[in-house]
């Protein structure tokens, strides 16, 4: 794969810009992102538990949707029909109340028309994931 075709900061311009509903807080922050990989961090908030305190599966699933579309933007550009097709994600374990989650994104394939990724999400600083995911996107005519 080639190397990085956005920086971080081009990254954080473009959604600002063309997702701020995604983008606008200071709750999600991209730490890394080359082309090839990306990490982000969700700070920790009393919105992300569902009953019982556990992160909750729709935080998980969108943060790493977030990511894939992040580390996919660094890769090909602003494109910004870049859209989901399939994600698939295996919850692992219980993430923990009071810790950010982290998602550490990885294309493992980029196409012409698809890229395939996946994301390991991460409670604070435990090693061990409380979910993988698998995603595909859908890479329009530009």
């Amino acid at each position: 794969m080639a190397l990085a075709k956005m920086s971080v900061a081009d990254v954080e311009q473009f959604l600002r810009v063309e997702f701020p509903q995604a983008f606008s807080g200071d709750d999600i922050t991209i730490e890394s992102a080359d082309g090839q990989t990306c990490l982000l961090r969700q700070r920790f908030s009393e919105k992300m538990l569902r009953p019982g305190g556990t992160v909750s599966g729709p935080t998980l699933m969108a943060l790493a949707d977030f990511a894939m579309y992040v580390v996919l933007l660094s890769a090909i550009g602003p494109v910004g029909l870049a859209v989901t097709t399939n994600l698939n994600i295996n919850f692992l374990r219980k993430g923990q109340p009071g810790q950010d989650v982290l998602a550490e994104a990885r294309l493992l394939k980029l196409g012409k028309r698809l890229a395939v990724g996946e994301v390991k999400l991460l409670s604070g600083t435990s090693p061990d994931p409380i979910a993988h995911v698998t995603s595909t996107y859908s890479i329009p005519n530009v």
